[in-house]
């Protein structure tokens, strides 16, 4: 019973109370009542392609919809080739053939939200994953029309996630708060990067942890993340994301009030 009692007060403190304030910082922002009154155009947080002859890929996200965006944000990736003059975005949505190319701007706002890039590769390592990264993209085994789930996944950041772990070289984690990245299909699952500098423990996506180089120590807890980066040193909050211990020099998520 002490074990329970002191099981619950931990969820509560590490998970539920966060959680909640985030949800309460939310409900008193500016936002769209529906996906028809959102904004969907171009932020301008990307350069337009033509002014940059090298190759690049991007991990972008922005919070997303409805009360949902307390806690969550959406993710998507973009390539650019060499010289080429337009990117080329790929998104999981819940609608429809759920796996989008070009289905909006490279750089537009997720139901009115601006978006900020989580980590972003250029030059000739760009260029060399580019086609991982497509391949990637064309093995995702949950891309048939009804293969969504909107908690704990597959959705838009398990889609975005599988990529990133199908290439290693990318060397990209997803922020925190893009619930559903730590989505596994079935009760159990155990995998680890192929130098076995990360490893990653889920119970269907409900509850599992963490550990190594890109992820530092995370719990999870119905989609949930709490932890600490130790490579670029933040806390991570449920609802708020990163918060960085001393300023950073890699992109990542901000506190949620900063986004």
């Amino acid at each position: 019973m002490r074990f329970f009692k002191w099981t619950l007060l931990f969820l509560i403190v590490v998970f539920v109370l966060p959680a909640s304030g985030s949800m309460a910082w939310w409900a008193m922002q500016d936002r769209p009542g529906s996906w028809r009154n959102a904004d969907w155009s171009a932020s301008g947080v990307l350069p337009p392609a033509s002014q940059d002859t090298d190759a690049a890929i991007y991990v972008m996200a922005a919070r997303t919809g409805g009360m949902k965006g307390a806690l969550s944000v959406h993710s998507w990736l973009i390539v650019k080739r060499p010289n080429a003059s337009d990117y080329e975005r790929y998104d999981k949505v819940g609608w429809g053939s759920p796996v989008r190319r070009n289905a909006y701007p490279a750089d537009g706002r997720w139901y009115s939200n601006t978006p900020y890039v989580v980590a972003a590769l250029k030059g000739e390592n760009a260029e060399r994953l580019i086609p991982q990264v497509e391949a990637a993209i064309a093995s995702y085994p949950f891309s048939r029309h009804g293969d969504y789930g909107l908690w704990p996944g597959p959705n838009s950041n398990s889609f975005t996630a599988h990529v990133l772990r199908t290439v290693p070289d990318l060397d990209i984690a997803l922020p925190p708060t893009a619930v559903g990245r730590d989505y596994r299909p079935g009760v159990f699952a155990f995998d680890h990067t192929p130098d076995w500098s990360d490893v990653h423990v889920s119970l269907g996506g409900f509850a599992g942890l963490a550990a190594g180089l890109r992820s530092g120590f995370e719990l999870h807890f119905l989609g949930l993340v709490a932890g600490l980066d130790l490579r670029n040193p933040a806390l991570k909050v449920p609802g708020f994301g990163r918060i960085d211990l001393w300023p950073s020099v890699t992109a990542g998520e901000k506190a949620a009030p900063a986004t």
